[in-house]
């Protein structure tokens, strides 16, 4: 018998025991349910020699022993499980109910606090206590041992959020660690704020947009890569500490690293620069490595990770140096290097190259947090310049195993530099003046304060955090190819 016809089979069961349940006047999909207490705590504030303590819960059962007139079910709720017990003497008329459940049923449970003989916390159900509340027809995975197929763990996460309880608490702890940012910046006086999704012009970063249409205005709109632009426009209009958590899309490519779409956190400082930046940084993360981890050690698949102390901070040139063995200043060997490492270089601009050796020389050493600062200025088109020298930008980007993670400036506010260095980077495009944001120059023409930017990319964040190596373990739905019905 095929998998199909197997599950076909257990789909026509299932669907028998709703006709019944129909039958008996019950709806298979319940109606509202009030005063429901977390299975777990529940079990928190059991006392053992407390008399005529009650429950009520609700959840998926993920366990049944039918052993006859009694039936112990496991039931699982986001916070956790708890056991109910049903006995055909208590239940009395609800029995031939309770011989209808299935696992995957999302039932009601109340009725008296109690411990089996081998010690388990469990709910005996009283009469009507028992309410059926959904009717699960789909065949669960095979023992609720999970879902053992990866992709049909990302295609039906809501099926592997309840069949692996670690996955349910990853989520729920990253939904923890953005709150944690969230209360430290309020805390530090920044305002949380909204800026579009939908932009005339792909600004902020240096990424391929996906586009879309405005039927309305008949107008092509790009889905923002980066706030950047709008978020600095609120410090010219005087919100001097303004932060997003937002959702940005890039059409690019998929990896264990990478998801078109995305979360960052991105924040701007008036009166600041990149050095404190880089202690707001390791705040934030310290922060949520103490609320939500077990110490600062971290385990990330092979790797052992430190996040405790101060972070080093290195300069990219002295990087550069240490592992690739080139001086920045040195063209020649840095093309030779590139050829070296068999990169096609020929083409490329020198600061390009540059960062094409860096990135295949110095990421992978970067486990611990690292702080690489200083980048070279024609890399960073909205960055200040080092007063020392301005060959360098103040930028940084901080890596933890041998990811980036952050991203950081000294803001530049100067316009009649930004213009310049858009004019720049569009050099070669065609329309360049349209593709200008020459809205964003008239902002800094009334005058940005000095600032320092940052965004910390929350999805890679919670990888660390957590522990996967897997972009696509830490978002609820990441993107996927689609499939056939016929493999669906």
């Amino acid at each position: 018998m095929t998998i199909q016809a197997d599950s076909d089979k257990f789909e026509q069961q299932r669907q028998e025991k709703r006709e019944k349940l129909e039958a008996l006047g019950l709806d298979p999909y319940g109606l509202r349910y009030d005063d429901v207490e977390a299975a777990e705590a529940v079990k928190e504030r059991f006392k053992d020699e407390e008399e005529r303590q009650h429950a009520r819960c609700a959840g998926r059962i993920v366990l049944l022993r039918d052993i006859g007139k009694l039936i112990f079910i496991t039931l699982r709720d986001r916070s956790g499980t708890i056991q109910v017990g049903l006995s055909k003497k208590m239940l009395n008329e609800q029995w031939t109910l309770a011989k209808l459940l299935d696992l995957g049923d999302i039932i009601g449970a109340s009725g008296q606090l109690g411990r089996t003989r081998t010690g388990e916390i469990t709910i005996w159900v009283e009469e009507d206590g028992l309410a059926f509340l959904s009717k699960c027809l789909a065949q669960p995975p095979e023992k609720f041992h999970g879902l053992a197929d990866i992709d049909q763990r990302y295609r039906q996460r809501y099926v592997d959020l309840w069949a692996n309880p670690e996955v349910m608490g990853r989520f729920i702890k990253r939904s923890a660690i953005t709150t944690t940012i969230r209360q430290h910046l309020e805390s530090r006086g920044f305002l949380e704020v909204e800026t579009p999704m939908m932009q005339a012009i792909a600004g902020g970063a240096a990424a391929r947009p996906f586009i879309t249409h405005h039927n309305s205005l008949d107008l092509d709109l790009y889905l923002r890569i980066s706030p950047e632009l709008f978020l600095k426009r609120l410090l010219v209009g005087g919100l001097e500490r303004v932060f997003e958590i937002n959702r940005n899309f890039r059409n690019e490519g998929l990896s264990r690293w990478h998801n078109p779409e995305f979360t960052m956190l991105e924040l701007y400082q008036a009166y600041g620069d990149y050095h404190d930046m880089m202690d707001l940084t390791e705040e934030l993360i310290s922060a949520c490595v103490a609320a939500h981890c077990n110490g600062p050690e971290v385990k990330f698949g092979d790797l052992d990770i430190d996040l405790s102390g101060r972070w080093r901070r290195a300069k990219y040139a002295d990087l550069l140096w240490e592992h690739a063995g080139c001086d920045i200043g040195d063209l020649q060997a840095v093309r030779e290097k590139a050829r070296a490492l068999e990169l096609d270089e020929a083409g490329m601009d020198d600061a390009v190259v540059v960062n094409e050796v860096f990135e295949a020389t110095v990421e992978h050493h970067l486990v611990n947090p690292t702080f690489v600062i200083d980048y070279p200025a024609v890399l960073c088109p909205l960055t200040k310049r080092s007063k020392e020298n301005p060959n360098y930008a103040e930028r940084f980007e901080l890596f933890i195993a041998r990811m980036e993670l952050a991203n950081a400036y000294t803001e530049l506010n100067d316009p009649t530099q930004q213009y310049e260095n858009f004019m720049i980077q569009l050099r070669g495009q065609e329309e360049t003046m349209a593709t200008m944001d020459h809205d964003y120059i008239t902002a800094l023409k009334y005058g940005m304060p000095p600032a320092g930017g940052l965004g910390i990319g929350i999805d890679r964040l919670v990888m660390v955090l957590t522990g996967v190596t897997s972009i696509r373990d830490v978002i609820l739905f990441p993107l996927l190819k689609p499939v056939g019905p016929e493999n669906a």
